[in-house]
C-alpha cells in the first residue's frame, strides 16, 4: 500500500495540468448558461386604478447594459418593444423610454384591462417580471328605502340602504344624526360586480322628528359617498292646566279667553286694550292657552265679523240710494194730463156732444153756416 502511494504520488504531481482540464471545461459550460444581463434586475410595481382613470406601468432596469425592454399584455401580446407600439390600441401611450426604463400609460381603464402585464429584458435567456393591474369600481347608485314615510311615536321602522354594482363589495355604515348605528348587510355578486344591501331597524320617538338618518359607504374607489333621509314622526301633545277658582286676574284681551268655559256665568268682558280689573268669578274656570292658536282664531273671527258688517252696510246704503232715486223720479212725473178726447168737453152738454166737439164737429157746423139776404 505504501509503495502504491509513493508511485501514485509522483504520477499525480507530474500530470497535474491534465487533471484540471475537465474542471475548466465544466466552469466554461456553466458560464455559457449564465445570462449576459447577470446583475441586472427588473423592477416594477402593482397598479390599482379606478375605472375610467389612467394606469401607469413602469418597467425599470438596474445596471443596464443597453438590453432591449418590452412590455406584454395579459395575453402576452407585445404592447411596446423599445419605443415602438406593435399593438393597435391607442389607449396605450409611451410616457418614457430609456436604456433603464420603459413607462407606458393606459387611459380609460375598464375591468377588461385587469390582469398581469409582463416586463421583459432581452438578455440570453430573457429576464421577466410581471405587474398586476387591479381595477376598482365605485357604487353606481346609493339609495335609502324607508318602510313608512311617516312613522308613529314608539313604532319600529325598517330602513334599507343599497349600494349597487361596485368592485370590491362596499361596507355600509349607518348614522342617526351624529350617532353611529348597527345594521345588517347582505352581499350579492353578479359577474365581477357586487351589490350590498344593509338593513336597519329603528324605534322612533318624538325627539327623532326631523333628524337625518345617513347611509355612508366605505369603498377604496370613492370618498365621502353618502345619502340621507329625514325622519317624520307623528306624535300627540296633551297639555293640561289646573282650573283657577276664586279671585282671578283676567287677561288683557278678550281673544285670550276660552269663551266655551264662560257660558252661563254672566261675566261681562271688556274688549278694550286696557288691563281688565280683578273681578269675582264663582263656579267658573278660565282655561288659558299657552300657544297662540286661540289668539289667531279670535283674530280670524274679528276679521269675519268686520267683513260681514261692511257688506251689510254697503247693501243698506245702496238700497237707500235706490229709494231716493225712485222717489225723485215719481215726484217729477206727478200732475194732470189732457188728451185729445177731452178737447171741447168743457162746452159740451153731454158726453156725445163732447166727443163730436173733440173730433172737430163744432168747427164743421160753423163752416156749413149759410146766410140769406
Amino acid at each position: 500500500m505504501a509503495a502504491r502511494a509513493q508511485h501514485s504520488g509522483p504520477a499525480a504531481n507530474g500530470g497535474g495540468a491534465p487533471a484540471l482540464l475537465p474542471l475548466l471545461l465544466l466552469l466554461l459550460s456553466a458560464a455559457a448558461i449564465i445570462p449576459r444581463g447577470d446583475g441586472q434586475n427588473l423592477i416594477t410595481e402593482d397598479v390599482t386604478v379606478v375605472e375610467g382613470d389612467v394606469a401607469t406601468i413602469s418597467c425599470r432596469v438596474k445596471n443596464s447594459d443597453d438590453s432591449v425592454i418590452q412590455l406584454l399584455n395579459p395575453n402576452r401580446q407585445t404592447i411596446y418593444f423599445r419605443d415602438f407600439r406593435p399593438l393597435k390600441d391607442s389607449r396605450f401611450q409611451l410616457v418614457n423610454f430609456s436604456n433603464s426604463e420603459l413607462r407606458v400609460s393606459l387611459t380609460n381603464v375598464s375591468i377588461s384591462d385587469e390582469g398581469r402585464y409582463f416586463c421583459q429584458l432581452y438578455t440570453d435567456p430573457p429576464q421577466e417580471i410581471y405587474t398586476t393591474i387591479t381595477v376598482l369600481v365605485p357604487p353606481r347608485n346609493l339609495v335609502i328605502d324607508i318602510q313608512k314615510e311617516i312613522a308613529v311615536e314608539g313604532e319600529e321602522i325598517e330602513l334599507n340602504c343599497t349600494a349597487m354594482a361596485s368592485r370590491p363589495a362596499t361596507t355600509i355604515r349607518w348614522f342617526k344624526g351624529n350617532k353611529e348605528l348597527t345594521g345588517k348587510s347582505e352581499v350579492e355578486q353578479w359577474s365581477d360586480m357586487y351589490t350590498v344591501t344593509s338593513q336597519l331597524l329603528l324605534k322612533v320617538g318624538r325627539e327623532d322628528d326631523g333628524v337625518p338618518v345617513i347611509c355612508l359607504v366605505d369603498h377604496p374607489a370613492v370618498k365621502d359617498l353618502q345619502t340621507q333621509r329625514y325622519l317624520e314622526v307623528m306624535y300627540t301633545t296633551a297639555t293640561t292646566e289646573p282650573a283657577v277658582h276664586g279671585f282671578t286676574q283676567l287677561p288683557n284681551s278678550a281673544e285670550e279667553l276660552d269663551y266655551g268655559d264662560l257660558s252661563g256665568t254672566g261675566v261681562l268682558l271688556n274688549a278694550s286694550t286696557e288691563a281688565l280689573p280683578t273681578v269675582q268669578i264663582s263656579n267658573a274656570s278660565i282655561a288659558l292657552h299657552p300657544d297662540s292658536r286661540a289668539g289667531e282664531e279670535g283674530a280670524i273671527r274679528s276679521v269675519d265679523h268686520a267683513v260681514v258688517g261692511g257688506v251689510v252696510a254697503v247693501v243698506v246704503f245702496a238700497m237707500l240710494c235706490l229709494l231716493i232715486i225712485l222717489g225723485r223720479y215719481f215726484a217729477r212725473h206727478k200732475g194732470t194730463y189732457f188728451t185729445h178726447e177731452a178737447k171741447g168737453a168743457d162746452d159740451a152738454a153731454d158726453a156725445d156732444t163732447a166727443i163730436i166737439n173733440a173730433e172737430g164737429g163744432q168747427n164743421n157746423s160753423e163752416e156749413k153756416k149759410e146766410y140769406f139776404i
